[in-house]
C-alpha cells in the first residue's frame, strides 16, 4: 500500500484522531457523526430474528441497509441513561444515574444490535451484567489499580507496549463499539485524544522497525476494527513492511457486538497482509447470533485464524456448562478457544471477579467431557506486569519410585513408568 498523503487519511496527517469525524472519542454522544451516504454504504445483510423484531419496536423506520451499517449502529448506539430506560428497567440506579453519568469511569456505549440481547430480559441477564454501568464500579477493594498490568511502564512509545521479548502490543484507539464494564483498559477511556493517530503510531513503527527481536504484532485498543479501512490498512500496511515481523494480530470484540462491521471491503483488505491473527473477545452463549456467525465466516473466509479470548465473570460465565456451551459455539463459528483470563483487579471490579478456584474448576470440568479443540488455557494476567501464568488442575500427583502418579478427568489416579533419566545414562 502507498503511503497515505495529508489529503487521503481519515483524519487527515496531523489531524488527532480523537477529534475528527471518525467517531474515535470515547466519549462521544453526537448523533450527527456520518453523512446518509455513508450510513447506506455496506454489503452485510444479515438481521436475525432478535434483531429484527428489537429493530420493528424501536427503530420502526430503519431500514435494513441502515440497520446493516456498521456506521449507523455507532451513530445511533446508546450513550446515557435516558436512551437505555427505553429499553430497560433503569429503576435500580435511578437514584445513582446524575453520579453515574458524570463519574470519571468508562462512558456508556451499547449498540443497537447488541441491545437487541436484552429485550425481555431482566437486569441479572448475563450480557447486561457486563455492559451497563452500576454503582458497583465505585466500590474499591484491596488490590485494585487504573493499570493492575503496569503496562505504562513497559512504554518505549506512547501507544505501545513492549513487556516480552519477541512481541509488543500497539493501542491503536481508545474507542470501542461497546464497553465492557470489566475491561482492563479503561483507563484509556480518559486519555487525552493524542494519544492516538498517525503520528504516534508512526513513532512506534519506527521503534518496531529498529528493534529486529520483534516478530508478534498485537493491534489492540480499544477496538481496532472500529477505525475506517484506510487507517487499518496503514498500520497492516507499515507493520508487514518489516522484514522481522512474522504475524499480525487483531484484537477486537467487534465479531461479538457490532458483527456488521465485517465487511466483504474489510477482510478483502486485511488477508493481503497475512499471516494475520484475530483475538475475538467472546463472552456468553447467547452472543453467538445469525449476525455473529456470518461474521465469523467471513473473517474465516478470508484465511484469518481466530482465537477466543473470555474474562471469567461473576454471574455472567462462571458456571462449566456455560462455558462448554460457549466453547463450543466458538468452534463451531471457527473460533478456536484459546484464553480464559482471570478478570484483572481494576478499581470497582470486584463485583465481577470470582475465586481463582472457579477457574480450575471449569477448566476441570471441561478437560475430558469435551473436545480438546474445546479446551482453552486458564491464565492469569500478573499484577505488576508479570506477565500472563498459566493455571491448571493438580493432573500431576508427584512421583513413586520410577513412576510418575497422575490423576486423570474422572479424579482416578494412574501410574506411568518413567525411571530417573540419570539411571538411563549409565548404560551410555
Amino acid at each position: 500500500m502507498k503511503e497515505l498523503m495529508p489529503q487521503e487519511s481519515e483524519p487527515p496527517l496531523g489531524v488527532d484522531l480523537g477529534t475528527s469525524e471518525l467517531v474515535l472519542e470515547t466519549n462521544s454522544t453526537n448523533k450527527k457523526l456520518f453523512t446518509e451516504a455513508e450510513l447506506l454504504n455496506s454489503d452485510f445483510e444479515i438481521i436475525g430474528a432478535a434483531a429484527s423484531n428489537f429493530r420493528d419496536k424501536y427503530f420502526p423506520t430503519v431500514s435494513d441497509k441502515k440497520w446493516s451499517s456498521w456506521k449507523w449502529q455507532i451513530q445511533n448506539s446508546y450513550t446515557n441513561f435516558d436512551e437505555l430506560s427505553q429499553i430497560l428497567d433503569t429503576s435500580s440506579v435511578s437514584d445513582d444515574v446524575d453520579f453515574i453519568s458524570k463519574s470519571n469511569k468508562l462512558p456508556l456505549r451499547i449498540t443497537p444490535y447488541y441491545a437487541s440481547h436484552f429485550e425481555g430480559k431482566s437486569n441479572n441477564y448475563p450480557l447486561i451484567k457486563s455492559v451497563v454501568p452500576t454503582k458497583l464500579e465505585f466500590i474499591v477493594t484491596e488490590g485494585e489499580e487504573e493499570d493492575p498490568l503496569h503496562e505504562e511502564s513497559m512504554c518505549p512509545t506512547e501507544n505501545l507496549v513492549h513487556r516480552y521479548p519477541d512481541r509488543v502490543l500497539m493501542l491503536s484507539t481508545g474507542f470501542c463499539s461497546v464497553y465492557c464494564r470489566y475491561c482492563t483498559r479503561s483507563r484509556m477511556a480518559n486519555k487525552d485524544p493524542k494519544s492516538y493517530g498517525v503520528k504516534v503510531w508512526e513513532k512506534s513503527i519506527e521503534y518496531i522497525r529498529n528493534t529486529p527481536t520483534i516478530r508478534d504484532i498485537v493491534i489492540s485498543g480499544g477496538d481496532p476494527l472500529t477505525m475506517p479501512d484506510k487507517q487499518i490498512e496503514y498500520l497492516l500496511s507499515q507493520l508487514r513492511a518489516i522484514p522481522h515481523v512474522e504475524i499480525i494480530r487483531l484484537g477486537t470484540k467487534v465479531p461479538m457486538v457490532l458483527p456488521q462491521r465485517i465487511t466483504h471491503n474489510l477482510v478483502n483488505m486485511i488477508k493481503k497482509y497475512h499471516p494475520i491473527f484475530m483475538s475475538v473477545h467472546v463472552t456468553h452463549p447467547d452472543e453467538f447470533t445469525p449476525e455473529v456467525k456470518e461474521a465469523c465466516n467471513r473473517i474465516a473466509n478470508a484465511g484469518i485464524v481466530m482465537g477466543s479470548q473470555t474474562v471469567l465473570l461473576h454471574g455472567v460465565n462462571d458456571h462449566v456448562e456455560t462455558m462448554k456451551n460457549l466453547m463450543h459455539k466458538a468452534l463451531m463459528s471457527r473460533i478456536k478457544p484459546y484464553y480464559i483470563y482471570q478478570c484483572d483487579p481494576i478499581p470497582g471490579s470486584s463485583h465481577f471477579r470470582t475465586p481463582v478456584s472457579k477457574g480450575l474448576e471449569i477448566i476441570q470440568g471441561l478437560r475430558g467431557f469435551t473436545s480438546g479443540y474445546a479446551i482453552p488455557h486458564f491464565v492469569i494476567d500478573a499484577p505488576g506486569g508479570g506477565g500472563k501464568i498459566p493455571l491448571l488442575p493438580e493432573y500431576y500427583q508427584g512421583r513413586e519410585g520410577d513412576y510418575v502418579v497422575m490423576k486423570n478427568f474422572e479424579g482416578k489416579t494412574y501410574k506411568y513408568y518413567d525411571p530417573i533419566a540419570v539411571d538411563n545414562l549409565n548404560g551410555l
